[in-house]
Formats: structure tokens, C-alpha cells, sequence
């Protein structure tokens, strides 16, 4: 029997941030095909700070309340800040999971790294646009 401490149990039962944002700035998703679970994670940046962040998991109890914690924890950070929160922070800060499950915190770091990414590049397709509009 797999045990979860209360954290896990609170994330999952009433997990925050839950939710699709279709005016986001940048998303992220990853998938684990050994367990089947999937997370899409969608940012909103507001100076350089992740102002709003959700997501959309499909998952075991873990998958689920790591989502949750990885979306509290990035919550307000500036995105370097985001950048450095690692899978021990997830696990830590949801009490521990068990050893079968630490492989889920994985998905909700992944898919932030992602999104931060993926905002990155397009900033940086704005910018090589904004530049060629001014050279012509």
C-alpha cells in the first residue's frame, strides 16, 4: 500500500491552480508513457515574474498534487528564480512521496522549465521581428 502524507493528500484532494488558461504567454507539457500521465503547464509573465500560472494533469495522486505544489511554488517568482526550483523542492515541500512516485515530481518541474522555454523563444521571436520591422 502506497502511503502519502498529508500534504500529497491536500494537494490532491483540493489541488491549486487547476485549470486552463487560453490568454496565457507560454505553456509546457510533458508525459511519462511508462505511467501514462501527462501535464500541460500554461504561464502568465508580468516583468519578468511568473504572474499567473495553472495547469492541466492527467495522473496518479502524485502527478496530481506535485502539479499542484510545482504551481504554488512558482507562483510570484521572477522566471530565473522558477528556473532553479528543482524536483527536491517539490518533494520536500509536499512532505516526501513515496519512492515509486518521486518520478511524478519530475513531470511538474519539466513542464515549467518548458513553459519558462518556450516563453524565452517567443520573446525572442518578437524581438528579431520588432528588429527587422525597424531595418527595412
Amino acid at each position: 500500500m502506497i502511503m502519502y502524507s498529508d500534504i500529497v493528500i491536500d494537494h490532491f484532494m483540493s489541488p491549486r491552480n487547476a485549470h486552463t488558461m487560453p490568454d496565457a504567454d507560454a505553456e509546457g507539457s510533458v508525459g511519462d508513457p511508462s505511467c501514462g500521465d501527462c501535464l500541460v503547464i500554461y504561464i502568465k509573465v508580468k516583468d519578468d515574474r511568473i504572474h499567473d500560472i495553472s495547469y492541466l494533469v492527467f495522473g496518479c495522486c502524485g502527478a496530481i498534487a506535485s502539479s499542484s505544489m510545482t504551481s504554488e511554488l512558482a507562483k510570484g517568482k521572477t522566471l530565473e528564480e522558477a528556473l532553479a526550483i528543482t524536483e527536491d523542492d517539490v518533494v520536500l515541500a509536499l512532505g516526501g512521496l513515496p519512492e515509486s512516485k518521486i518520478h511524478c515530481s519530475l513531470m511538474g518541474v519539466g513542464a515549467l522549465r518548458k513553459a519558462i522555454g518556450n516563453y524565452y523563444e517567443q520573446a525572442q521571436r518578437k524581438e528579431i521581428i520588432h528588429e527587422t520591422s525597424y531595418t527595412r
